[in-house]
């Protein structure tokens, strides 16, 4: 009888607009592979094609675009597909994930932020998705103001904006922020909150503290 693979670690970065996510998960997972751990990089939505056709409807737009629960829908439809054909078959090879954004996204923007509800995105979760969760799930928290001026300079003169959540206004920022930090207090056990001021550096040294006191690596 052979040793069956061991299963990979699945990892989150959430926080709100221009916290650092994209940035830190490079970082991330060039520490991961110098420790000689296989990683796929990958994000929401998105990860297949499906998840990128339904991220090109969510991210652009007029800021009304969809009722909070077709958002909420349309990302369950991409996470399904994310988790079926990417997360899950690499976790099972033994291939450790690291994803920007995954189900405390909905959560946060959808579930608190804009009304759908505590109750009801935790229902679709069980429906979609059961109990596949993440982890360990980092949150970069940040002042609005200086994550919404990051996120504006990420986007000047970008060939395909995709902005229309940064348009929302301070205070959807202000109140999602708090969300994201509600959802820590309410998982200790998964979340932990990482401080987004500072370096490049700085943030990415207090991120792989994390993770090598959660993994032992």
């Amino acid at each position: 009888m052979t040793d069956r693979t061991p299963r990979g670690c699945f990892i989150t970065l959430e926080g709100g607009e221009g916290t650092g996510k994209t940035t830190q998960i490079k970082h991330l997972c060039n520490r991961l592979a110098e420790r000689g751990i296989e990683t796929i990089q990958t994000r929401e939505p998105g990860g297949t094609p499906a998840g990128e056709a339904v991220r090109n409807l969510l991210v652009s737009g007029d800021t009304d675009r969809w009722q909070p629960m077709s958002e909420a829908l349309l990302n369950y439809a991409a996470r399904v597909e994310h988790v079926t054909h990417t997360i899950a078959p690499a976790l099972e090879r033994g291939i450790w994930v690291v994803s920007d954004r995954f189900a405390d996204s909905t959560m946060a923007y959808q579930g608190i932020c804009q009304g759908v509800g505590r109750d009801r995105i935790e229902t679709l979760h069980d429906t979609a998705l059961g109990e596949f969760a993440p982890d360990l799930t980092l949150i970069l928290d940040l002042p609005v103001e200086t994550a919404l001026e990051r996120a504006n300079r990420r986007n000047a003169g970008a060939p395909r904006s995709e902005d229309r959540f940064e348009r929302m206004g301070q205070s959807f920022h202000e109140r999602l922020r708090a969300a994201f930090l509600e959802i820590a207090r309410a998982d200790p056990a998964r979340c932990q909150v990482i401080d987004a001021n500072g370096t490049p550096e700085q943030v990415a040294a207090r991120i792989w503290a994390s993770v090598t006191r959660t993994f032992g690596i």
